[in-house]
């Protein structure tokens, strides 16, 4: 696993020695096993993470059942961003639906990091970008695409994405019964 300043690095953004050593021992590695929940709803999210390896399933529980509203990948950010903000609790669970490994911060780190870094104000500023175009494109997704269509762009982000999540998550993340995403997927085969 690269670490977090080579990881910035491989995407154009250089950090001075100066703003390391802010940044450097407020970054940590948390590993998660499969199942584990990050994140409680109605607790108050203290991190921001960056998914190094794995998959986390953002849901929310209505009524006895769970609705995947999404899932998080290797390079995404996995974080309940409003509580994050805003210190309230969290509307939504994660979980891991995979083992995984973040990178973390916590929130305290990150106002440090705006106050004492001179790249701190651009990393939060691509975070939110990263953010807010992950929840405008699945909004956009829900509102213009089919469910077929929604299912075949989410098993393009991982290959394998059938063997490492239960189909009942799929099919609630792309709006359908479990019924209903069979047959889409014996129309498609």
């Amino acid at each position: 696993m690269m670490n977090y300043r080579d990881y910035l690095t491989s995407f154009g953004i250089e950090m001075t020695d100066k703003d390391w050593e802010i940044y450097e021992p407020r970054i940590f590695v948390q590993a998660y096993k499969k199942n584990d929940v990050i994140i409680e709803k109605g607790e108050v999210e203290n991190h921001l993470s960056l998914i190094t390896t794995g998959i986390g399933r953002c849901f929310l529980d209505k009524k006895e059942k769970e609705i995947t509203v999404n899932f998080l990948f290797e390079n995404d950010y996995l974080t309940s961003y409003e509580s994050f903000l805003t210190r309230e609790p969290s509307q939504y669970s994660i979980q891991a639906m995979t083992d995984m490994v973040l990178w973390r911060a916590t929130h305290d780190s990150f106002l440090h990091f705006f106050e004492h870094s001179s790249i701190g104000n651009f990393l939060g500023r691509i975070s939110a970008e990263a953010l807010y175009l992950s929840k405008a494109g699945r909004e956009l997704s829900l509102l213009t695409e089919s469910a077929e269509e929604r299912y075949l762009k989410l098993l393009k982000t991982d290959k394998n994405l059938l063997q490492k999540v239960p189909l009942k998550y799929i099919a609630s993340y792309i709006g359908v019964t479990p019924q209903a995403l069979s047959r889409i997927r014996k129309r498609i085969n």
